[in-house]
C-alpha cells in the first residue's frame, strides 16, 4: 500500500503508453493524494497567468493519480486471488506431508481425523477451482457446480473415514417434463446466437446416505425457543436415533433441566468450530433471520444444508413453521428436498500501512451485507469505489451498502435498493443517504471484485460492519475488497425458491397490499 519513492525534487513520474507518433509523455506525480492537498492549501505568488498554469498542472496531477489508483485496484484484486490460491496449496502440502509421516493402518485420534478432513476439503476446493467450464454432469449441472459432501476420489483412506461418519448427498436440477436435463443456454445454430431457457429452475438435494448428526442452533433469551428446542432434541434422539450438537450455552441449559440430555455434544474452542462441517450433516435453526446469520457465520468454508424454523419477527429466510417441526424434519431427513443456494460475500481489509498488497487481514464472510458508514462522525463519508480495475464513483453521503441478493430485503431495502430473488447471483451497490439527486443503486455481476478506498482527502475515518456486527475502523488510505465467496449457504425450502421468496415479501412486508378497486364504478364503453 506504500506509494512509490520520489526523486530528489519531490516528484515521481508515470510513463503513459506509447502514442502513435512514438513519443513518450512523462507526467509528474506527487507522492500521494495527501501531498496534492497540502499543495492546494499553499497560495502561489505571481500573476494570473501563473495561477492558470498552476491550476492546469494540478489537473494533470489528479488525472495521473486516478490512473495510478485504477491500476492499483486491479493489482490488489489479483494479489488477493493469488494469496487465496497460495493458502490452499500450502494446506494441501501440509496434508500430504502428514499423510507420508503417518504409518498405514494406524488409528488416529478424533482431532487428527478432523484436521485431515479439513485439509482434504481444502485440496478438493483447489482442484474444483481449476476445472474447465466445458465439463457437464449428467444431471444438467457442471461438475464444478455440484456440491458433494466428500471428494470424488473414494479410494483414499481419509475419504472412506469421512463417508463412514458423515452423510453424503448430491444436487440436481429438479423439473417436470421429459427433457429435464437440458443444460444448453446459448446456441449458435447457423451462425445465429439464441438463448434458450433452462428447463429446470429448482435445485434438488437427495441424500445418498442417511443423515446421522444434526446441529441445533437457537435464539438466546427466549423461553418458547428453549421449550421447543428441548422437545425437538428429545424427539430427534428417541425417534430418529440421531447424534445432536448444540452450542455450549444450550447444553448447559439442557443439563440444568434434566440429566437425560447427557448425550448432547458441543465444542470447546474455536478450532473445533472450524472443523464442525466435517461432523454435521444438517443444521436446524430455531429463531429468526438473525439466528440464520449466526449459523452461517459459524462455517468459514463448506456449510451443511440448513433448515430454518420461524420463531422471530419477519423471517425472510425462515420458511418452516415450528408447530409442524416433526412433519417438516421427517420430510427433510427422507428427501429429496428443494434448496436455495444463498451466496455470501468475502470481505478483506487492506491497511494503508501494510508492507505489501498481500498483507491483508483475515477474510470475513457475510450472508446479508457489509456496510461502510460514517459512524459517530458528523462529516460525510468520502468513499472511492472501483469495480475490478474500473472506477465506479465517489460516494459522498452517510455510507455504502454492499449486499448479497439474500440481503436485498434487509438494510439495502431500507436504503432504497431493489428486492432481488435470492437465486439471482450478484452484488447490490446501494448508497446510504447520498448527497446527490442522481445517485441510484446498482446491481453488479457476481464475478466482479468491488474495492472501496478511503481517500486521504476524507475528513474522518469510516466504519465497516459485517452482517451488523464486528465493526472495523477504516482510516484514510485503507481499502475494503469484496467479492462473491466460494461457499454458499444451502437452505431448505418449504415449497421452492420462488414461492418461499414471494411469500416472505407478502407476509413480512405486506408488499403491494391495498384495497381492491370497486367493481361498480364507471366503465369504458
Amino acid at each position: 500500500m506504500s506509494p512509490r519513492q520520489l526523486n530528489s525534487n519531490g516528484h515521481g513520474s508515470i510513463t503513459s503508453p506509447l502514442p502513435e507518433n512514438g513519443f513518450v509523455e512523462s507526467v509528474p506525480m506527487f507522492r500521494s493524494e495527501k501531498a496534492v492537498l497540502d499543495l492546494l492549501q499553499q497560495s502561489p505568488h505571481g500573476t494570473d497567468d501563473h495561477l492558470v498554469e498552476f491550476s492546469e498542472a494540478l489537473k494533470t496531477v489528479v488525472k495521473a493519480l486516478r490512473r495510478a489508483a485504477e491500476g492499483k485496484a486491479s493489482s490488489l484484486a489479483e494479489a488477493e486471488e493469488w494469496k487465496r490460491k497460495y493458502e490452499l496449496e500450502r494446506e494441501r502440502n501440509i496434508f500430504l506431508e502428514r499423510k507420508e509421516l503417518s504409518p498405514k493402518g494406524h488409528d488416529c485420534d478424533r482431532q487428527s481425523e478432523r484436521t485431515a478432513d479439513l485439509n482434504h476439503g481444502l485440496e478438493a476446493t483447489h482442484q474444483a477451482n481449476e476445472q474447465k467450464l466445458n465439463c457437464c454432469g449428467k444431471n444438467g449441472i457442471c461438475t464444478h457446480e455440484v456440491l458433494r459432501d466428500g471428494d470424488t476420489d473414494s479410494d483414499t483412506e481419509s475419504v472412506n473415514k469421512r463417508m463412514l461418519r458423515k452423510a453424503s448427498f448430491k444436487l440436481s436440477w429438479n423439473c417436470k417434463g421429459a427433457n429435464q436435463y437440458k443444460h444448453d443456454i446459448v446456441s449458435f445454430a447457423r451462425g445465429d446466437i439464441m438463448t434458450a431457457e433452462r428447463s429446470s429452475k429448482q435445485i434438488s438435494l437427495k441424500w445418498e446416505t442417511s443423515p446421522r448428526t444434526v446441529l441445533v442452533l437457537t435464539k438466546p433469551n427466549s423461553n418458547s425457543v428453549r421449550i421447543l428446542s428441548s422437545d425437538m432434541i428429545r424427539w430427534l434422539k428417541e425417534q430418529k436415533k440421531l447424534d445432536i450438537f448444540v452450542e455450549p450455552r444450550v447444553r448447559s441449559e439442557l443439563l440444568a433441566e434434566s440429566s437425560f440430555f447427557e448425550f448432547v455434544q458441543t465444542w470447546e474452542d474455536d478450532k473445533e468450530v472450524l472443523l464442525l462441517h466435517t461432523e454435521v450433516d444438517l443444521v436446524v435453526t430455531l429463531g429468526g433471520d438473525g439466528t440464520v446469520l449466526w449459523a452461517a457465520s459459524l462455517f468459514k468454508g463448506p456449510v451443511p444444508p440448513l433448515v430454518p424454523f420461524s420463531l422471530g419477527s419477519l423471517g425472510f429466510m425462515t420458511p418452516f413453521y415450528s408447530e409442524h417441526y416433526k412433519e417438516s424434519l421427517d420430510s427433510i431427513l427422507t428427501g429429496p428436498i428443494s434448496i436455495t443456494l444463498r451466496h455470501r460475500l468475502q470481505c478483506s481489509i487492506i491497511r494503508e500501512a501494510a508492507g505489501d498488497e498481500l498483507d491483508a487481514e483475515e477474510p470475513i464472510l457475510v450472508l446479508n451485507e457489509v456496510t461502510i458508514d460514517r459512524g459517530i462522525s458528523s462529516f460525510l463519508t468520502n468513499l472511492e469505489c472501483y469495480c475490478d480495475d474500473n472506477f465506479v464513483t465517489t460516494v459522498q453521503g452517510d455510507g455504502l451498502i454492499l449486499s448479497t441478493t439474500s440481503g436485498s430485503t434487509a438494510y439495502s431495502l431500507a436504503a432504497g435498493g431493489s428486492m432481488v430473488h435470492p437465486q439471482v447471483p450478484g452484488i447490490l451497490f446501494t448508497p446510504i443517504c447520498p448527497h446527490s439527486l442522481s445517485f441510484r443503486p446498482l446491481i453488479l455481476p457476481e464475478h466482479v471484485t468491488v474495492r472501496v478506498q478511503i481517500p486521504f482527502s476524507s475528513r474522518s475515518p469510516a466504519w465497516a460492519s459485517f452482517d451488523g456486527k464486528d465493526r472495523r475502523k477504516l482510516e484514510p488510505g485503507d481499502a475494503l475488497l469484496c467479492s462473491i465467496a466460494t461457499w454458499p449457504v444451502p437452505m431448505a425450502c418449504q415449497g421452492d425458491s420462488t414461492s418461499d421468496f414471494l411469500r416472505s415479501i407478502h407476509d413480512g412486508l405486506h408488499w403491494n397490499l391495498r384495497k381492491t378497486q370497486s367493481w361498480d364504478g364507471p366503465r369504458d364503453t
